[in-house]
């Protein structure tokens, strides 16, 4: 198994060299920094920056386990898709079909025929944990459940989620419903990173609906005791355990915490806050440095063009150690000229970035356009235009 992945991890590093990109820039992985061995209550764990995915704590990452109700940041994925995807609108009216009445677990006791908007069942979901709700837009979203969970499981492969296998939506104890807390770091870090706005439903403490005869209070207790926090899912059932994906944000760094298997309430909320704690004691996020020698663009000869302007694909922050910030430099590798023909896209340089003289990394430098070669017959026609225009 470890020869496996060190070869694994080997043509990874082939790949980013060639590429010119940082090994781990877009997965959930170790990077440069050493892993604390902290004393965490739980079964398994990881801590990652958001921006970057860099793991900074694990513990058993990749260990296959149920998840319970932190399924539902999956549900929540999808379904925020869909409204971006203009599918449905959070004023639709969601119906509850006799199945969603049928779920177990944690609920908000809805009634088959009961409606209510998609934005009021995502409070529910996200406040509450109702699986109820879940169940039913999993029904809106997907047609019916297990059409809906195998857009669940199709979006797992495309986010790389290698350990998990989903059976429903909520999270419910079933045969074969599993997943890792490296898996749920990645659906964490893509919903908070692409829909920022799920935020908005998982700060929420307390609230209402039926007209306040049903409240709802948050089961991520964090909320009102750490600073920062900014969600995202807790989860609890008999084969799980007491679980918790903890996001939080301090001075611009962003942080996701898994605990899984905990316990008890109090230690899943220990776990994680002992993961923060320490990403938010030895790690910053720091502008990225530009190069002062990066050019706009590139001389081209024997072109239609005579230069070609670059994009440099360099990150606006670096995750770095505290104090480290203070030494980054940066310089632009590359050549001084380029002959025709130039792809659009094609990788022409890259800028590399150090701290303290080591290398945290590089990122492509690309051709913002093509230049074709030039041509007798477009060298005519720019002759001839040159002359209408003399």
């Amino acid at each position: 198994m470890f020869a496996k992945k060190l070869t694994a991890l080997c043509l990874c590093g082939v790949l980013a060299l060639l590429m010119g990109m940082p090994v781990f820039a877009d997965g959930v992985e170790p990077g440069r920094f050493e892993l604390p061995g902290l004393d965490l209550p739980c079964r398994s764990a990881v801590l990652i920056e958001q921006g970057s995915g860099t793991v900074l704590y694990e513990k058993e990452m990749d260990r296959q386990v149920p998840i319970a109700s932190i399924t539902k940041v999956m549900t929540l994925l999808l379904t925020l898709q869909a409204v971006r995807e203009g599918r449905v609108t959070m004023e639709d009216h969601v119906p509850v079909s006799e199945h969603a009445y049928g779920t177990g677990g944690s609920q908000i006791w809805l009634e088959p025929g009961e409606e209510f908007t998609l934005d009021e069942m995502l409070r529910a979901i996200c406040v509450s944990s109702a699986n109820d709700a879940a169940v039913a837009v999993a029904e809106f979203i997907g047609g019916t459940e297990p059409a809906f969970v195998e857009m669940m499981n199709q979006k797992a492969s495309e986010l790389g989620m290698t350990a998990t296998t989903f059976k429903n939506a909520c999270g419910l104890d079933t045969e074969g419903h599993i997943s890792s807390a490296r898996d749920v770091a990645i659906m964490s870090r893509e919903i908070l990173t692409k829909y920022p706005e799920i935020t908005k439903y998982t700060t929420i403490w307390t609230d209402s609906l039926r007209g306040g005869k049903t409240q709802l209070v948050n089961t991520n207790k964090l909320l009102k005791r750490y600073p920062g926090m900014t969600g995202l899912k807790t989860g609890t059932t008999s084969r799980a355990g007491v679980c918790l994906s903890a996001s939080a944000t301090r001075d611009g760094l962003s942080l996701i915490a898994v605990a899984l298997g905990s316990p008890s309430s109090a230690e899943r909320f220990t776990a994680a806050s002992g993961m923060l704690d320490y990403g938010f004691a030895n790690f910053e996020c720091v502008p990225a440095p530009r190069p002062q020698d990066a050019p706009a663009a590139i001389p081209v000869t024997g072109g239609c063009a005579q230069e070609v302007e670059l994009s440099y694909e360099l990150p606006e922050n670096i995750l770095v150690k505290k104090g480290e910030g203070e030494t980054l430099e940066s310089r632009f590798e590359g050549p001084k000229q380029l002959a025709a023909p130039v792809e659009e896209g094609a990788q022409l340089g890259r800028i590399i970035v150090t701290a303290g003289g080591q290398e945290l990394g590089s990122w492509p430098v690309r051709a913002r356009q093509g230049v074709p070669v030039l041509s007798l017959p477009f060298a005519l026609e720019r002759l001839w235009q040159a002359l209408l225009t003399a």
